[in-house]
């Protein structure tokens, strides 16, 4: 089979006869000419066939071919100012590879259900499409922003022997009648060794969490990025957080605008947040701000979903959290000079309702607070043996954060639940297809 230019290629090869190797989307016909929509992959393009350019059979062959049809076509790109890629394929063959068949997923409005059912060929079109390359972005930018700025790749296990925050939404898994382990519900403890051993390190991999929720802001399996430094302080981290988010902001405006076009999402979102300058608010202010807008909480309480919303819409780009009490927050977390009621943990939440998208904190480094600490939380002091270890080898002040991938991807593309974001969701009512 020839050679096929992409269609994310074809402005750059207007005045060319190319072939092109894709699907078609949707097809019309008008007399003497038809008009073929076509998709392969890394965009779309219209292909316009003239009956004169071809013989009579294949004329009528194109005319009558199926949604998902795989084709091979040849034709010049022309420029078409009219059109969302700025060309389109003048036809001068087509050939059909396989048949379309009856594909279920047809132009008209089809139900969430009906969709998530066949989500392995929803993904073919447009709107999956543009979050999907999204997506790739984000991933590429994630380890590029770390890659220049000295960090190491760190993989954590997914088999665990606890929980790393004394929770019970675990997913349980049975060793050979032997033994029990869990799925990973972060790598963090596992990075904290990666940051004492390599300096600055990130892990990037699945997670499970075993919530029982089906609201929009949750998976049972998502994706975590996760980085850990040696010697760096609360500030620093905070400063950390802010930096990738804008550098992701950035780095998909620059790269996906077309893709966000098609999503409807409207990019001076991205723009304020690319710019950095992420306004911070300590915990006891956030409470005073939620409870002039009738969500009053107490003091050591956690904010849920309408708490960070009514936060997160105060400005046009993110706003850190920081100051929470101890009682709110996991073992591990640093608790602040001077005063052990509160550690050097920040949260980062969203606008638009799209809640927390980061958490992160100085984690303790001296060993008989944190030897305190698991005691006061109930935890089984042999499974955590290993990283109280940490501190009695070269302990320093470190930190980290972990942010979720999906939560990110969500609010960057103005899905409305995080099962759009990922390729094949796991859900508390879904683990198919």
């Amino acid at each position: 089979m020839d050679a096929a230019t992409r269609i994310s290629d074809l402005p750059g090869a207007i005045g060319r006869t190319v072939t092109v190797h894709g699907w078609l989307t949707h097809l019309r016909s008008s007399g003497k000419i038809a008009f073929l929509q076509v998709r392969d992959g890394t965009g779309f393009v219209q292909a316009v066939l003239p009956a004169n350019a071809v013989d009579e059979a294949t004329f009528a062959a194109a005319r009558a071919f199926d949604q998902e049809s795989a084709l091979v076509l040849v034709g010049e790109v022309v420029a078409d100012a009219r059109a969302k890629g700025g060309v389109e394929l003048r036809l001068s063959g087509v050939e059909r590879i396989a048949p379309g068949g009856a594909y279920p997923i047809t132009p008209k409005e089809h139900g969430v259900e009906f969709l998530a059912e066949r989500r392995h060929l929803h993904l073919r079109h447009r709107g999956p499409w543009a979050i999907m390359r999204v997506r790739d972005t984000v991933i590429r930018g994630v380890h590029d922003f770390f890659a220049e700025r000295g960090f190491l790749r760190f993989d954590a296990p997914f088999f665990m022997p606890t929980a790393v925050e004394g929770t019970t939404n675990l997913f349980e898994i049975d060793l050979f009648g032997e033994d029990s382990a869990y799925l990973s519900q972060s790598g963090q403890l596992y990075a904290e060794a990666g940051a004492l051993a390599y300096g600055a390190v990130y892990t990037f991999g699945p997670t499970f969490r075993a919530e029982k929720s089906k609201t929009r802001r949750h998976l049972l399996e998502f994706w975590m990025i996760e980085p850990e430094v040696a010697w760096l302080e609360h500030e620093g981290n905070m400063a950390l957080m802010e930096e990738l988010v804008a550098y992701l902001a950035r780095r998909v405006l620059d790269e996906r605008r077309d893709e966000l076009a098609a999503l409807d999402r409207d990019p001076r979102v991205l723009e304020a947040t690319a710019e950095g300058g992420f306004p911070r608010l300590s915990y006891d202010r956030a409470l005073e701000l939620v409870a002039e807008r009738g969500e009053r909480l107490e003091w050591g309480d956690d904010f849920g979903a309408p708490h960070e919303t009514i936060l997160g819409d105060l400005h046009d780009r993110p706003v850190l959290i920081d100051g929470w009490p101890t009682e709110t927050k996991a073992f591990y977390m640093e608790p602040l000079d001077g005063d052990p009621t509160r550690v050097k943990a920040a949260d980062l939440i969203a606008p638009e309702g799209y809640g927390e998208l980061i958490g992160g904190s100085q984690r303790i480094h001296d060993l008989e607070l944190l030897e305190r600490r698991i005691a006061e939380h109930g935890l089984p002091r042999e499974a955590f043996e290993w990283y109280v270890d940490l501190r009695r080898h070269g302990s320093v002040p470190h930190s980290g954060f972990g942010m979720g991938l999906e939560r990110l991807l969500a609010w960057f593309t103005g899905a409305k639940h995080l099962r759009e974001v990922i390729p094949f969701p796991r859900m508390l009512t879904r683990l198919t297809p």
